[in-house]
């Protein structure tokens, strides 16, 4: 996939046979200043350029163990606005979550029911909103947030990785696709 290209490439990665291996560097994370106080713009994460409406997809593989481990899906039309989500290990489990940063940072997070080490993110951008939804079988889809996002003239959308507390998640993406928006209705979970 010539299109896609790193926004802080990690010292060790590779990608063959449509999968993505990835080893998080040290103290990498996306975050801007909510609660913490700080803004942090050094996680991992291989974009493509788009412009048009769109659903992206992801299988995500990883054993999260340390505090704040994270991997899953990320949007970004700058450094001020984007949307990342996926599996972040807190609160001693991996936990399904998303931060929408516009301006500041938001979290959301919760329990995931699923086997964290093997799942898979959809999202889908159209008309100005951003319909994320996650998948434990790659089949069903519940949704897990929908917000609208900052019009630009193009945004960024890949996968992303993280590690603010150590370095070291191994991580592997795959099935990874980009399609015109899937045009289901919001309730649809196929």
């Amino acid at each position: 996939m010539p299109q896609f290209h790193w926004i802080n490439e990690p010292a060790v990665w590779h990608h063959e046979n449509a999968r993505l291996h990835v080893v998080t560097d040290g103290q990498t994370d996306f975050w801007r200043e909510t609660w913490y106080g700080f803004t942090r713009f050094s996680g991992h994460f291989w974009a493509r350029e788009v412009q048009e409406d769109f659903t992206f997809q992801a299988r995500i593989r990883a054993d999260f163990h340390t505090l704040y481990d994270q991997a899953g899906i990320m949007f970004m039309a700058d450094e001020q606005h984007w949307l990342k989500a996926g599996i972040e290990y807190n609160d001693g489990q991996p936990a399904m979550g998303s931060v929408l940063t516009q301006g500041g940072s938001d979290w959301a997070t919760g329990p995931f029911s699923g086997d964290a080490r093997d799942f898979w993110m959809r999202l889908t951008l159209r008309d100005s909103a951003l319909r994320l939804q996650y998948s434990t079988d790659g089949v069903n889809w519940p949704l897990l947030r929908l917000c609208p996002i900052v019009n630009a003239a193009r945004y960024q959308v890949g996968v992303m990785c993280c590690t603010p507390e150590r370095a070291g998640l191994e991580v592997e993406f795959s099935e990874i696709s980009l399609t015109p928006p899937n045009g289901k209705a919001l309730h649809d979970l196929s």
